[in-house]
């Protein structure tokens, strides 16, 4: 029952999270949306969540290496050791994107049915941006007690699970609006759980 509460007990960046998403699903459902402008939003949004981790890794005051392992031996709770595990974040992650970028980029210019809405996906994108920006700062204390750097540096990876989904079912998805809007609700689900367990709310 503890644990209902806990993540049934939304903060303002929870609820901003949810506002976001909302947004991005009323845009796609007003200016009919096709499968490439959704991931290109999505990437953008993944992109902005590993950018701000990186952050959170490097701001950990009390660091906790419990399970972490460097070259098969355990890390040592160390600043060195933090900025390794940033870095080796950022670039790990980073190439992952660049691989995501480059399938996106064919599959928007081998997709004939609709051009990319740029002027609403950048919209869209800002207020993603926008709301990582205010939790980055809003968790800034939270975020700097004991944190597992090693865990720290994975959770970005359960969020684009969703993507993962999209991308194996694509064709299917594509010309289904319904389809498409529940894809958005459940990453906006899985949005906000990785939310509260990231920053233990």
């Amino acid at each position: 029952m503890q644990l209902i509460e806990k993540y049934l007990r939304f903060t303002n960046s929870s609820m901003l999270l949810i506002l976001s998403n909302l947004v991005a699903i009323g845009l796609a459902v007003w200016e009919h949306w096709n499968l490439p402008t959704i991931m290109w939003l999505y990437w953008w949004q993944s992109v902005t969540i590993g950018i701000f981790n990186f952050f959170r890794i490097l701001k950990v005051k009390d660091i906790s290496t419990e399970g972490l392992l460097i070259n098969g031996k355990p890390a040592e709770p160390t600043k060195k050791t933090q900025r390794y595990i940033a870095f080796f974040f950022l670039a790990h992650y980073g190439g992952f994107h660049l691989a995501y970028m480059i399938f996106l980029f064919f599959m928007t210019i081998t997709n004939t049915i609709q051009q990319i809405d740029i002027k609403w996906l950048l919209f869209a994108g800002l207020v993603f941006f926008g709301n990582h920006l205010f939790s980055f700062f809003s968790n800034y204390s939270k975020d700097e007690g004991k944190q597992n750097i090693g865990r720290m540096m994975f959770f970005p990876y359960a969020r684009i699970l969703p993507m993962h989904l999209t991308i194996i079912f694509g064709n299917w998805m594509i010309g289904s609006t319904a389809t498409l809007i529940f894809f958005m609700v459940l990453k906006t689900i899985a949005d906000l759980i990785m939310h509260l367990v990231e920053h233990k709310e």
